[in-house]
């Protein structure tokens, strides 16, 4: 019977002993599975590190020929060693020779050991090896044997990871962990990144694994539980989150899972066998994260986010992770790669130290793209295991041009796109020789090509980019930055800096969007089940008139002597545009009462982005100063399809017929009724997607600062007039041969239009 009276506690210290002694790694390894086999009674011990190839290599035995080692190897799946690498599995087998996937190795002499127990060595649930003991006799091994095996596996995990491994590595062969891996994933931000990850949220590294002390880890577990299940009913108890609804079942499964006697049992023992809290909950993490990383019912998969969450959460309290200094600390090329990211989060950090932008979820359309965009970040979306697959300070390539990551790239790809990186440089010096250059097409349309904004760093990029001006200026990132309510004389003190730097450019603000998934920290708002089409931007700004007037003083304040040009996001109705009207005017009646300058000019205007409004175009028309189209929530609404969900975000075509039919009537009430007309949405960043709004009447555009160059160069090889012959005509079809964006595509081809 094995050495295991005194508990699995005793194993980890001798290993302890072991692996603080100055020996030779190989020797190292040989003494560590010798004082397994030895503890655990087994006629066998073997250790197999997973290599690049997807090879397992046998690294160390006992009781195997020692002339196997670094020679016997099994590739994933193949042998007893394959398949729990593979399914991230134990096997605890009594014949092993019988067991279908058994897999026989003349070179290793195991044909004579019956009893098997084998177990992966895990690290985030990403199998690293195999560990294995043996016996001649007929037996299975007793849960509190596999239980120590599993504990001893996760030390060896950490000794792969820290690159103990590498030191007996024949030369030419890395480990999985050094593996290069591509993705292919989506294109939202044009780009190439070449950096070093950082994880937006990354995995809390165990540093600290082996415990001198089993009730002082017990009562860190327990108080560290105990903060967690406090937070976790804060969350619950606050009174902007309803009673009712679904989210409140997800949140209350989620408390249930921090009270969950079986998780915090693993924990528990887990402790008892010798490791300390945090390489307790690693352990237990990694565990079920392995178990249930194959499966494919959605539902299951998003409580695996969640416990994944949970563990994190855990982790954080026990180790006192201190996300701040992880952002002081980033390496000056940073790739940030994150699950998901809020808007905010992304404005949290460096912008001069932030080469890519990575995400597994997201969508074109969500606003961290939008805002990375604005910034001249490359994003990647839907990568999906990048998260798992990456360790922060891995080198990685993001392609925003064809939508792919390589993760610890081969020399070969990484030269490759340094000299492509040195073509793109010298493209953009071409498209900044462009900036003096009138927007004009071939036969002589004018068009205005403004930038988007929403901080002071982006405004350099007006003279750099050779923008007209800022035809959309997010206001609402000022709040989201913000730690409290920026009050009125640092807003007016903001939008004078906004108009200092823009000189006599035209500069639009639109009016605080907030709400939905824009979350302002300190603003308390009520959960809603669909908050994009709930309580945000004019709807709360009508309902909070304190709020706004606030805003709009400071916009008037600030544009003393100067035009002055307001626009209101998510209009719906003309009426809620005249209430605006009506606060802009009592607030210009105030200052003007009290001798403050005023601007020289006001002008108020609608974003159209519901679409509701298309029944009331000409009284829009009418109303507003000037309008302009807000494609993204448009084409959202339109379609039914969620910005932010990746699954249907891309399911619908910004140029098919029906949207474009839309923008189409847009364009011809603005002409009835003479009113200025711009489109901000992100279809105006693209050379193709702008090519066709140009050809159905607009002569305003929109886009961050990144898209201007392309777009100018599309503009001056672009025939508008003969565009327009061969798009108007196409747009009307009803059995139509080919879609709209294969009918641009080779118009752009045939005619030399640069796209």
């Amino acid at each position: 019977m094995s050495d295991l009276a005194a508990g699995p506690r005793m194993l980890l210290k001798r290993l302890r002993e072991l692996m603080a002694e100055p020996l030779e790694p190989q020797e190292r390894l040989d003494r560590i599975v010798g004082q397994i086999a030895e503890t655990m009674a087994a006629e066998v011990c073997s250790f197999y590190v997973l290599r690049a190839d997807g090879v397992l290599e046998l690294y160390a035995t006992q009781g195997l020929n020692r002339g196997a080692v670094h020679l016997a190897q099994l590739r994933m799946g193949q042998g007893l060693v394959g398949t729990i690498a593979a399914n991230a599995r134990s096997l605890n087998l009594s014949d092993a020779q019988t067991h279908p996937a058994f897999a026989y190795l003349p070179e290793t002499g195991e044909e004579v050991y019956n009893s098997f127990l084998g177990v992966p060595i895990l690290r985030a649930g990403r199998s690293l090896g195999v560990l294995v003991i043996q016996n001649k006799d007929h037996r299975h091994y007793r849960d509190d044997e596999a239980e120590a095996l599993e504990t001893t596996a996760m030390v060896l995990a950490e000794m792969i990871a820290t690159g103990e491994m590498k030191k007996v590595t024949k030369p030419g062969i890395e480990l999985d962990l050094s593996r290069p891996v591509t993705l292919d994933a989506s294109a939202f931000g044009d780009g190439i990144g070449l950096g070093y990850v950082v994880l937006h949220e990354p995995r809390v590294i165990v540093t600290n694994l082996l415990n001198d002390d089993t009730d002082a880890e017990l009562k860190r577990l327990d108080d560290a539980l105990g903060s967690l299940r406090i937070s976790i009913d804060d969350m619950l108890s606050r009174r902007d989150v309803p009673v009712e609804g679904e989210h409140r079942a997800v949140l209350e499964a989620y408390r249930m899972f921090a009270h969950d006697r079986g998780w915090v049992r693993k924990l528990e023992e887990a402790i008892s066998n010798g490791l300390t809290a945090e390489a307790a909950a690693e352990k237990v993490q990694s565990d079920m994260r392995a178990r249930m990383i194959h499966l494919t019912d959605p539902y299951l998969r998003e409580r695996l986010h969640d416990f994944d969450d949970l563990a994190n959460r855990l982790l954080r309290e026990l180790t006192g992770y201190n996300a701040r200094a992880l952002h002081e600390s980033m390496p000056e090329d940073a790739v940030l790669v994150a699950r998901a990211m809020g808007a905010a989060e992304l404005l949290d950090y460096r912008r001069g130290s932030i080469r890519a932008l990575v995400l597994e979820e997201g969508a074109a359309t969500s606003h961290v793209v939008i805002v990375a965009r604005a910034m001249s970040i490359p994003v990647i979306g839907q990568a999906h295991g990048i998260v798992s697959l990456a360790e922060n300070g891995d080198p990685i390539i993001v392609d925003g041009e064809e939508g792919r990551v390589h993760l610890r790239p081969m020399a070969d790809i990484e030269s490759a796109f340094a000299e492509k990186v040195r073509f793109r440089a010298k493209r953009q010096e071409q498209f900044r020789e462009l900036r003096s250059v009138v927007p004009e097409t071939r036969d002589g349309r004018r068009v205005a090509l403004m930038m988007n904004a929403g901080l002071l760093v982006d405004l350099p990029q007006i003279e750099e980019s050779g923008a007209e001006g800022i035809g959309l200026f997010r206001t609402e990132l000022q709040f989201m930055i913000a730690s409290r309510m920026p009050r009125m004389n640092e807003q007016e003190a903001f939008y004078r800096e906004v108009f200092d730097q823009v000189c006599e450019r035209p500069v639009t603000f639109r009016t605080l969007d907030i709400g939905g998934d824009k979350v302002v920290p300190y603003f308390r708002k009520a959960e809603e089940e669909n908050p994009a089409l709930g309580w945000r931007a004019v709807r709360l700004a009508i309902d909070r008139p304190g709020l706004l007037r606030m805003q709009l003083r400071a916009l008037l304040k600030a544009a003393g002597g100067r035009q002055l040009r307001l626009m209101v996001p998510m209009v719906t109705e003309v009426r809620e545009l005249r209430r605006v009207r009506a606060h802009l005017e009592h607030e210009r009646a105030h200052l003007a009462r009290f001798g403050y300058a005023l601007p020289a000019e006001v002008q108020l205007g609608a974003m159209l982005e519901v679409p509701s409004l298309m029944w009331q175009l000409d009284e829009l028309m009418a109303e507003a100063d000037f309008v302009s189209v807000g494609s993204n929530d448009l084409f959202q609404f339109t379609m039914a399809a969620d910005r932010g969900n990746g699954r249907v975000a891309d399911r619908f075509n910004a140029l098919g017929r029906p949207f474009l039919r839309m923008l189409r009537q847009i364009v011809a009430a603005a002409d009835r009724a003479g009113t200025p007309l711009t489109l901000c949405g992100e279809m105006a960043g693209y050379p193709l997607t702008a090519m066709a709004l140009l050809g159905i009447g607009f002569r305003s555009i929109s886009m961050s600062a990144a898209a201007i160059g392309p777009v100018k160069s599309m503009i001056l090889t672009l025939d508008l007039a003969h565009l327009e012959a061969r798009l108007l005509p196409a747009l009307e079809e009803t059995e139509p041969h080919r879609t709209l964006r294969e009918l641009l595509a080779d118009y752009a081809a045939s005619e030399a239009v640069a796209l």
